[in-house]
Formats: C-alpha cells, sequence, structure tokens
C-alpha cells in the first residue's frame, strides 16, 4: 500500500468567495504548502536545493476535481501520495477531505524538476529519488 502524507489546513476568511465556500484557486494553495512541508519532512527545503542542487520544481501540469465545498473555519486535511516517479518529474495525487473525511477536492498534479538558472528541465538528484521511493512506495 502507497504511502501518505498528511497536512492539515484551516479555512479563514481570506480563502472564501462572496459565496462563503473556499475559492477554487485557494485549493491549489493548499495542495502546494502539503507537498512543500512534504518534502520538508523528509529534509529536502526547496530553497536550499536551489542553492545547492542548482534546482527548482516547477508545476507542469494539474487535473482538478471539485466535488463538495469547504467553508470558513473548516478543518480540512490534504492528503497527499506519489504514484508516479520519473527521471525528472513526479506526479502527486492529493486529495482535501473535511473533519467527517468527505472527499472535497481531488487533484493529480505533475512537477518538473529545473535547472534553476535556465529553466529547463533537469534530472532529480539521485537522494531525491531514492528517498521518495524509499518512503513513499512511488511507481516509475
Amino acid at each position: 500500500m502507497r504511502k501518505e502524507f498528511y497536512w492539515p489546513v484551516r479555512v479563514y476568511y481570506e480563502d472564501t468567495d462572496a459565496g462563503g465556500v473556499v475559492y477554487y484557486a485557494n485549493y491549489l494553495k493548499f495542495m502546494e504548502r502539503a507537498r512543500s512541508e512534504l518534502l520538508r519532512h523528509l529534509g529536502f527545503e526547496q530553497d536550499r536545493l536551489q542553492q545547492e542542487q542548482g534546482i527548482l520544481f516547477a508545476v507542469h501540469s494539474a487535473s482538478i476535481r471539485y466535488k463538495k465545498p469547504a467553508r470558513f473555519n473548516d478543518e480540512l486535511n490534504v492528503v497527499t501520495s506519489i504514484p508516479a516517479l520519473g527521471k525528472a518529474s513526479l506526479t502527486f495525487l492529493q486529495k482535501v477531505y473535511n473533519s467527517d473525511q468527505v472527499l472535497l477536492v481531488q487533484a493529480d498534479i505533475t512537477i518538473a524538476c529545473l535547472n534553476a538558472e535556465k529553466f529547463i528541465p533537469q534530472a532529480i538528484p539521485a537522494v531525491i529519488l531514492d528517498t521518495l521511493q524509499q518512503e513513499y512506495d512511488c511507481g516509475s
């Protein structure tokens, strides 16, 4: 079974739209934070990766499905797994649940590893690939 990373999110008033529900683009922000925290949890700080390894990660594509709305002050949980890992990219499956474990949003987000100076694809460093493979049982 594939390991998952959990990141809690509280919905603030600023996250909602005029209808009182989470504005659709803010789910992408919640997911971005969860991906950043997953890397941090594994010991990979993105600013240090840029400075020391000369790489950065950028969203290549996203497919998102909205199922139910979240509202102000809801406690959410962003659940992240990594179903596919390539030489220079990885795909995250991210799901956002409310406190009742109801699925609100689901997304497949492909991230590209880029050379930080040239903004061209670059192989993900072996230490990161190995760690992700070990910790998250990633497909390749």
